[in-house]
């Protein structure tokens, strides 16, 4: 029992100094604690105690006519304790003890205990403050305590931030009336008397009922009727004070003002709800516009790469060959430069899609809402089919530009040939239709004819001798229009012509050989000397003809073993000329014989020999044509000798780099592929670790720069293969890019089991034995687990999946969670998300339906009028653009249904 006689003090309501007056315990004690600093002279202040009587007088009667009384003087209604009792039960919704009806002042004194008993059960401890004051009528003891009543039923509970009563009330204030101007609460005395903080208060909440911006700072007066009025009217709060009494006191009484106030806090009480419901909507909505922002990214960069792969793949896969090497060099330069500067940007895009999609899909599964499923065609599966289309296209675009290099190379070295075998040729012809034609022998002596029949044999023994000339030219005609020659028309028409003049000339000579032989028995001298120069002249005159055509025949190889083989055939060739040089003497010494046979005998020779026009001057001049092309030919082939071990050198200098950074490559995807598997450390660990490869990644490019000049300098000296290594660039490119993409990905991967544990509240241990559990059924460590190795890994989980009905039935729900797109596998990722999600406290959609329905008063319908101003603006409009008008049977014009709209943000079906 609480003493309420405590040695007669003299009783100033309102604590003035250590501990003393009403105070202590609890919350109310710390309340009381910090009045202590309260003035105890203005306490007593006449215009105070008016201010008081008046409002806690309204504040009582505010609660008592629930009861169907009231009070009319405090100090007197409250003296027999009946309707002090009746006060706390019905502002605390409890029985007090049956009060005694006598009319004696024991009776009083009892019931006045009974209710002071009551309010110390409440944990407020009563100083100085007795029944027999009470029962006498004692005026300050009496707005002593129904202050400390006001303090502990009405004022205690508010609290904002976990600040005190007072300074909770005082937050709750300033905040509601921070958007007006001229309103600054600091305190509640001097910053209410202006009455534009009451007024600031009602329009905060209820701006239909005040004019706000029609009130004026100098009119104070006006502005604390028209708040009272509206809040008395509308408000259901009393009027408590007078306007005159609160302008006309320096300092309003800080205790009538904080009575006032809470009674706005308690009217406003369900405002608060909705704010607590218009903050968790708001999170909701931020969420799903974050995630829808994430979405069109996705679709919009996976339209922008699929657009690049569809325009990209018809020029890989366009095989139309050029005319000319230099066009399609320029063709290969091109496809250099989109491997060197257009497709990398584009793997790291591609790349950067996937990580996106993920972490997106780990967003979701964290808010609970329904995975994401791309447009169609713009899938994680559709990028990854194209990109194969491309690399195939890519990959065989490379291998035919070479190859026709190759055949374009070989065309102009053919046609070339053609044209210098097709020029000997006709220069050879050039006369001998004419001189075939020739009806000589016809006026000729017999001499002359044995000399027309012997020259025409030589003509035959060299027209015979160039028959394998034509047949050269006709078989290089042939090859170049089997190999496509661009001006096959007209090599074709030029080898048609030298065939016909061919036929022609064999047609020709058999004619001249008959008219020749009918005339043969009329000759029977010959000239047997001149007739073995002819005879020997000829082939010597053929095989020179041969050796000059030879030494500057054109060649064309592409190793050291080929470029060394024509230099020993040609060493070859030189050692045969000491022979052909004596043949050339033994030839020249027939003709000087002839002549020395003829000078001696004084026998005078008609011209040159009747039966060759090869004469001695002009196997002179070939022979010292013979003789200048032999070194040329020297220079020729040591040039390319030169060239073939540089282009050795490249090789060698290709396949030293090659061969490092090609096993580098390997070890790095197969040390990053142990960093994920073996779990040393936490996560954070593993991700500063497999950052840190990514840095040495990062720090190697320089070698792999330094292999794509090393392989432009390989392909621009037309060298297409290399014995020293079997990486090519293309693997070497290949792997480099599966390693960018492995540890990004990696990373990745680590990045989302943070974040999942994060905000799963994961510890380390749980993740460790998650990725112990994983990795023990992922045998083959290709980072995800197939049906039946997901199962068996959930059976040691402690999982009841076994196969039965209801095991399976459990299997294909939770399937159909870590395997939303059927691909056939469960990820790691996959893997957490679902063993932490289940038993995870997340937002709901029946939470959100709450929210919304107490912004919306209760009702199955919310306005935009009440969106707009309970939402931030930007918030506001995402509802009202995207919710559907209500079609409920309390429907009225403008209504929205929120309750499809939450279901919608969870992928659910109405409710």
């Amino acid at each position: 029992m609480v003493d309420y006689h405590a040695a007669n003090q003299a009783y100033q309501y309102g604590p003035s100094s250590g501990g003393s007056g009403a105070g202590g315990g609890g919350s109310m004690g710390d309340y009381m604690a910090q009045e202590d600093d309260w003035d105890r002279d203005l306490l007593l202040d006449p215009a105070w105690e008016k201010q008081q009587r008046k409002t806690f007088t309204a504040w009582c009667n505010s609660h008592l006519r629930k009861a169907g009384t009231q009070i009319e003087n405090i100090d007197e209604d409250f003296r027999d304790g009946l309707k002090l009792m009746l006060l706390l039960e019905v502002i605390s919704g409890e029985r007090l003890p049956k009060p005694e009806r006598g009319k004696m002042r024991v009776h009083k004194i009892n019931n006045v205990n009974k209710a002071l008993d009551f309010i110390a059960s409440k944990g407020v401890k009563l100083v100085s403050i007795g029944a027999e004051e009470i029962v006498d009528g004692n005026a300050k003891m009496t707005l002593g305590m129904i202050w400390t009543i006001i303090l502990r039923f009405a004022i205690q509970d508010i609290s904002v931030e976990e600040t005190s009563a007072k300074e909770g009330l005082l937050l709750w204030c300033q905040r509601k009336t921070a958007p007006y101007k001229n309103v600054n609460v600091q305190n509640f005395h001097i910053s209410w008397k202006d009455g534009l903080a009451f007024n600031a208060l009602i329009h905060r909440h209820r701006p239909e009922l005040i004019e706000y911006d029609k009130l004026r700072k100098d009119d104070p007066v006006t502005n604390l009727n028209n708040a009272f009025e509206v809040a008395e009217k509308y408000l259901d709060i009393p009027k408590m004070l007078d306007a005159e009494d609160i302008v006309g006191t320096l300092r309003p009484d800080e205790k009538a003002i904080m009575t006032y106030v809470s009674c706005f806090y308690h009217a406003f009480s369900g405002a608060q709800k909705a704010e607590t419901a218009a903050n968790r909507i708001c999170k909701v909505l931020a969420v799903n516009q974050e995630n829808e922002h994430l979405m069109e990214d996705y679709e919009r960069l996976a339209s922008d790469l699929l657009e690049w792969i569809r325009r990209t793949i018809p020029w890989l896969e366009d095989r139309v060959p050029q005319k000319t090497i230099q066009e399609m060099q320029q063709k290969l330069e091109d496809f250099r430069d989109y491997r060197r500067v257009h497709k990398p940007p584009k793997v790291q895009e591609k790349c950067q899609l996937e990580i996106n999609f993920n972490t997106l899909q780990t967003k979701l599964r964290l808010s609970n809402r329904p995975a994401f499923m791309p447009s169609e065609g713009r899938m994680v599966s559709d990028i990854n089919n194209g990109w194969q289309h491309l690399e195939q296209a890519e990959k065989g675009y490379e291998e035919w530009l070479l190859n026709e290099i190759r055949r374009l190379e070989r065309l102009d070295h053919l046609a070339e040939k053609f044209r210098q075998k097709a020029s000997i040729h006709e220069a050879w012809t050039d006369g001998k239709e004419a001189m075939l034609k020739h009806r000589d022998y016809e006026t000729a002596t017999l001499s002359d004819i044995k000399a027309l029949i012997r020259k025409h044999e030589a003509f035959e023994s060299d027209l015979a001798a160039h028959q394998d000339r034509v047949e050269q030219i006709a078989a290089i005609a042939q090859e170049l229009n089997e190999l496509d020659y661009y001006d096959s028309h007209n090599v074709n028409t030029r080898c048609q012509k030298i065939c016909d003049q061919w036929d022609a000339l064999g047609s020709l000579t058999h004619s001249r050989r008959e008219a020749l032989e009918k005339t043969e028995k009329q000759l029977e001298t010959i000239d047997q000397l001149h007739l073995e120069y002819a005879k020997r002249a000829a082939p010597f005159n053929n095989w020179m003809e041969s050796a000059m055509e030879d030494l500057q025949d054109m060649f064309i190889v592409h190793t050291i073993e080929e470029i060394e083989g024509l230099i020993s055939a040609h060493d070859q060739f030189k050692s045969t000329l000491p022979d052909a040089d004596r043949e050339r003497e033994a030839i020249l010494a027939i003709h000087k014989e002839a002549q020395r046979i003829a000078e001696s005998n004084h026998i005078k020779l008609s011209g040159s020999n009747p039966y060759t026009t090869v004469t001695p001057q002009i196997i002179n001049s070939k022979w010292e044509k013979v003789q200048q092309l032999v070194p040329k030919r020297d220079h020729a082939l040591l040039e390319e000798q030169s060239k073939q071990q540089s282009n050795e050198h490249l090789r060698r200098q290709f396949a030293s780099q090659a061969n490092m950074v090609g096993p580098w490559i390997q070890t790095k995807m197969e040390e990053i592929g142990r960093i994920s598997i073996e779990m040393n450390g936490t996560l954070e660990d593993q991700l500063s670790h497999l950052k840190q490869y990514e840095c040495s990644i990062v720090d190697y490019k320089p070698n792999q720069d330094l292999l794509e000049q090393q392989h432009q300098l390989i392909q621009e000296a037309l060298i297409f293969d290399n014995k020293h290594t079997n990486y090519t660039m293309e693997h070497i490119r290949v792997g480099w890019e599966q390693l960018l993409t492995t540890i990004a990905r990696t990373i990745n991967e680590v990045e989302n089991q943070i974040l999942t544990r994060d905000a799963k509240g994961i510890s380390q241990e749980q993740m460790q034995e998650f990725r112990a559990s994983f990795n023990h059924f992922d045998k083959d460590h290709g980072g995800a687990l197939g049906p039946e190795e997901f199962k068996a890994c959930l059976i040691s989980l402690g999982y009841d999946v076994e196969n039965d009905r209801q095991g399976d039935a459990e299997f294909n729900r939770i399937m159909s969670v870590v395997d939303p797109n059927h691909s056939g596998l469960v990820t790691f990722q996959a893997f957490i998300d679902f063993m932490s999600r289940e038993t995870t406290d997340t937002d709901t959609a029946d939470q959100v339906i709450a929210s919304f329905k107490v912004l919306a008063g209760d009702k199955n319908f919310i306005t935009a009028e009440e969106l707009r101003r309970e939402l931030p603006p930007d918030q506001a409009e995402y509802c009202i653009a995207r919710m559907a008008p209500y079609q409920g049977p309390d429907a009225m014009p403008g209504a929205l249904d929120y309750k499809s709209f939450s279901t919608a943000l969870y992928g659910e079906s109405d409710l």
